[in-house]
């Protein structure tokens, strides 16, 4: 069955880029000219998937501002020749897909905000987008290289990276045997490792293709006695462990958006890329790299 439909939790408090985040929500904060969160529709769009349920929370009603048309805007833009451009683009991001919305009323944890797009998801399999991870690709979007992955092999899919191994310990550390160049076994999970306890320098990162049946892993887990959450890394675990679980080393960089060094970091990247401000903004950087 074809990957059509994805979900990205967006309920998180956003707590590690305050006081920012107090005023708008961390997904809505912005890579150059778009919002993180539009990078993510945009990934999914391009992978096609066609149905996108964003799981938010109290006041994240921007985000379903964002998405839908702007009759007032749009109207001004199109009285204007001259902004033709930027009114296509304006209008096109309320067309990507058909993006729908669920509160996750309680913040108890992503396996707790997952479980919201149950009835959503029904029997398909799906993708899970993490609102903190915006990753580009410049060749086949991310969730796509995953869905590829799921097509040919038919277990649930994560995407995996090699990272430092003090990164790892902040992460996870997987056991995993290889079926291709980029497809692996995951066998086993170990989160937050010590030094002792890491078997490889891979860790999961942001992306993943689930069967609906992980919904009942997810009620299966209990939650967690010191924070009262729900982990989906528990459900994931239990996905390996059964030997239901594959990790795609995926073609992508990564950019936090959760932290605040990560948001600057995917700004600047990003600018210099941009087609509009990138050779400006390269010449900047150049003349205040002398500064430092």
């Amino acid at each position: 069955m074809k990957v059509t439909k994805a979900i990205i939790p967006a309920a998180g408090l956003g707590t590690r880029v305050l006081p920012a985040s107090k005023a708008v929500p961390k997904e809505m904060l912005n890579i150059v000219d778009k919002p993180a969160i539009q990078y993510l529709v945009e990934e999914c769009a391009k992978a096609g998937i066609t149905d996108i349920l964003i799981i938010t929370n109290r006041g994240k009603g921007v985000i379903e501002d964002h998405f839908d048309y702007s009759f007032e805007l749009e109207e001004n833009l199109k009285k204007n020749p001259a902004k033709a451009d930027i009114y296509n683009e304006v209008h096109a991001v309320a067309d990507m897909a058909n993006i729908y919305y669920v509160r996750q009323k309680e913040t108890k944890g992503l396996g707790h905000a997952i479980l919201a797009a149950e009835a959503f998801v029904g029997n398909e399999p799906f993708a899970i987008l993490y609102g903190d991870d915006v990753i580009i690709s410049e060749n086949r979007p991310v969730i796509g290289q995953l869905i590829d992955a799921y097509e040919k092999y038919g277990k649930c899919v994560t995407g995996i990276k090699e990272c430092p191994r003090e990164q790892v310990m902040k992460y996870c550390t997987l056991d995993v045997t290889a079926l291709d160049d980029s497809t692996y076994s995951v066998h086993k999970i170990i989160e937050k490792p010590t030094e002792d306890e890491i078997i490889s320098n891979f860790a999961i990162l942001g992306r993943n293709v689930m069967t609906p049946d992980v919904f009942q892993i997810i009620k299966d887990t209990p939650p967690n006695p010191k924070s009262g959450e729900v982990y989906f890394s528990e459900a994931i675990s239990t996905l390996a462990e059964n030997g239901k679980l594959i990790g795609v080393d995926f073609d992508g960089k990564r950019y936090d958006m959760g932290d605040k060094l990560g948001i600057m970091q995917a700004n600047c990247e990003l600018a210099l890329k941009h087609p509009e401000i990138g050779e400006g903004f390269k010449e900047y950087l150049k003349e205040l790299v002398k500064t430092i």
